[in-house]
């Protein structure tokens, strides 16, 4: 995949983080007119629709017949146990205390981009990725209140796992398939099979089509669903995984922001004790060992 310069990339992670940041408090709001499940699937449906459109032109790119299994996989890595565990689970547990286990995803996926993908890893970047799982956990500390089960925990864990091997699943195979294919089938799969779970257990009547509703779910459909993860995996298709990774602690900083604008959500000291914690963070995980980029350069040459 072609490599980005640092301005692009710095504009595509600054999209990245805002429009999966103010997912959340959008998202909360359309859950007053629907059922989730099905927003879920309708919204992921539509976002893949509207990447077909993109994805059309390079027909020729597509070959089904060799890599159907890789758009298969990875839609149910990144679309069918993400979002269907993140729905479910989340009636399980504070939405706090969930989103701070997925984001435990970051973690995760250095460990996995180390041991699959052979990215370097050293103290510091560990040290980097454990810092802002920690910083996300302070920023949700507000917000840890109710019943907690074991239930919604590993729903958690498994919404974690399955984001990470998706991501290192993507990076591996990248070579093989169109980006934007990848991301268009993985979209249109993953909406189908959720709107089959949601039909199962809920109803469509239950849908309050209101021009509220209806504006939020175009919103989140083209720039979250569509546009969100062909920049995610755009900049993971580039650079490093892990590094891509760490900026995704920021996501949950940028929700409650939002969320405290436009929902009047209350922000607490803990949510500048965590931005701290995250900063720290993403300082830590791009500080490359002296000895490393000097190993690196010699290699080049």
């Amino acid at each position: 995949m072609t490599q980005l310069s640092r301005t692009k990339t710095a504009i595509i992670l600054t999209f990245l983080v805002f429009m999966w940041g103010i997912n959340w408090p959008l998202s909360k709001f359309a859950l007053h007119y629907t059922p989730p499940v099905l927003f879920a699937g309708v919204r992921t449906l539509i976002g893949g629709f509207i990447l077909l459109l993109f994805a059309l032109p390079k027909y020729k790119e597509l070959h089904l017949k060799e890599t159907w299994h890789l758009y298969v996989i990875s839609s149910l890595l990144n679309i069918i146990i993400f979002y269907g565990l993140q729905t479910v689970g989340l009636q399980y547990m504070p939405a706090g205390l969930f989103s701070a286990i997925v984001f435990l995803q970051p973690v995760l996926l250095g460990i996995f981009s180390w041991i699959w993908l052979e990215e370097s890893m050293y103290g510091l970047k560990i040290f980097g990725l454990i810092l802002g799982f920690i910083g996300v956990g302070v920023i949700s500390s507000s917000s840890l209140t109710g019943h907690v089960s074991i239930i919604g925990i590993l729903l958690a864990l498994g919404c974690a796992i399955g984001w990470a091997l998706g991501t290192v699943f993507i990076k591996k195979t990248g070579h093989r398939v169109n980006a934007i294919w990848m991301v268009t089938l993985q979209l249109i799969i993953g909406g189908f099979c959720l709107i089959g779970f949601g039909s199962e257990f809920e109803s469509w009547s239950n849908i309050a089509w209101s021009i509220s509703f209806v504006s939020v779910l175009l919103f989140i459909s083209f720039f979250v669903i569509a546009m969100g993860w062909l920049a995610y995996f755009t900049l993971v298709g580039a650079g490093e995984a892990s590094k891509v990774g760490a900026y995704t602690f920021l996501i949950p900083l940028i929700a409650i922001i939002v969320s405290s604008i436009f929902l009047h959500e209350a922000i607490t000291i803990s949510l500048f004790i965590g931005l701290l914690f995250i900063v720290v963070s993403i300082c830590f995980v791009n500080i490359k060992p002296k000895t490393l980029a000097v190993g690196q350069r010699v290699e080049v040459k």
